[in-house]
């Protein structure tokens, strides 16, 4: 298994350290995120909980985006595992944008291709400035991976039936 970000919701207090993090690191366009954070409401007033979600690419084992690229354009790393765009490649389809569950794979206006987070090459900037620690990129643990496939998989349906995530 290889590396990635692992998640601990119980750190999270929503502070958009990790998304101002990646923005700036990968100077991506006004309106582009590859690192989100939501914050969502559960229960009734006045029993609420809040809890903030950070979403961003979970290089997916069975990635969707790399399944419906017609060109190839996106492979996974055999090294490092991460997920990747190749811009020469890339025919600006938008079929990746749409199959991504999360929505965090986004098409550039500017440039006419998809783009994604690629984990800063291994030093995911959301990562290093995350000041609760609520972020980690380590391997992740088979119990905690499976926890987080599972729950990748039910947020996908209310994601997309909400239309929460945007693009």
């Amino acid at each position: 298994m290889k590396y990635g970000i692992v998640i601990d919701l119980k750190k999270c207090i929503g502070c958009m350290a990790c998304t101002v993090a990646c923005k700036v690191d990968n100077n991506t366009r006004p309106g582009v995120y590859w690192n989100k954070v939501k914050d969502m409401e559960f229960g009734k007033y006045p029993e609420v909980t809040r809890i903030f979600l950070p979403v961003q690419c979970m290089q997916c084992e069975n990635a969707p985006c790399i399944e419906v690229c017609p060109t190839g354009a996106i492979t996974r790393d055999e090294t490092t595992g991460i997920v990747r765009v190749s811009a020469e490649k890339c025919n600006g389809c938008r079929l990746c944008e749409e199959a991504c569950p999360l929505g965090v794979i986004v098409f550039s206006e500017l440039e006419g291709k998809a783009v994604k987070c690629e984990l800063c090459d291994g030093e995911p900037q959301c990562v290093d400035f995350c000041p609760t620690g609520a972020l980690a990129f380590k391997e992740p643990e088979d119990a905690a991976y499976d926890r987080r496939k599972a729950v990748a998989g039910r947020l996908k349906d209310v994601y997309l039936s909400a239309g929460s995530l945007g693009k």
